[in-house]
């Protein structure tokens, strides 16, 4: 890429939008792209970051939903959010309206990070990605992990002490596999491999971006 004056000027690193249903592998997935070489920024940790103790977040949490959102510990009361933006989608919303302006700022400043230390390929791990009208306008490529709606109750049962319907119901929150898939790039589905299967797919998808 040509800059003003005739000076090379460093390529863009490229976005590599990573999803998911839940219990997908999608973050595993995205953690090994990262081993390959990539930098690898998780928006729901960071969501989880500003709506910790002191969060930027919070202030605006307590203001909006009342108090009684924001436990002992000052951080979000997740358990009672959850049950919020189940029964009234437009809370989603209202939360959303909160968080995602500050997890936008976050993300721009680990991206400019990673350009200067000279990353060519930026994964972000983004749950909801289909989801959002905004996120696919600003990525290179969608890379979707699937698998079956039985593996995914399986996988997160395994891992969480949620029982299928409370696993179903999340599920329900989130777009169709069809939907995930109609937005992708590439669809790694995430059934039956072993991690050495996974992580070869995973090194496949780097060489793509030079990595």
């Amino acid at each position: 890429m040509s800059g003003s004056g005739g000076r090379d000027a460093p390529a863009r690193p490229r976005r590599l939008g990573v999803t998911g249903g839940i219990g997908s592998g999608k973050s595993t997935f995205a953690a090994m792209l990262g081993d390959c070489g990539a930098a690898v920024l998780d928006a729901d940790a960071m969501a989880r970051a500003v709506t910790q103790p002191q969060g930027a977040a919070i202030e605006p949490i307590r203001a909006h939903f009342g108090p009684s959102f924001v436990d002992a510990s000052g951080a979000l009361d997740r358990g009672r959010m959850r049950e919020l933006v189940f029964a009234d989608p437009a809370a989603r919303g209202r939360l959303e309206a909160i968080v995602h302006p500050l997890v936008g700022a976050e993300i721009a400043a680990a991206e400019a990070a990673a350009a200067r230390a000279g990353h060519r390929l930026i994964v972000l791990d983004i749950p909801l990605l289909t989801e959002s009208a905004r996120w696919p306008r600003q990525l290179d490529a969608v890379l979707v992990v699937d698998c079956s709606e039985a593996t995914q109750v399986a996988r997160v049962q395994a891992r969480s002490r949620l029982d299928e319907a409370a696993v179903r119901a999340i599920m329900a929150t989130q777009s169709s596999r069809a939907v995930r898939r109609a937005a992708a790039d590439w669809v790694v589905f995430n059934e039956g491999l072993d991690l050495a299967r996974l992580r070869a797919l995973a090194r496949q998808v780097a060489a793509r971006f030079g990595l």
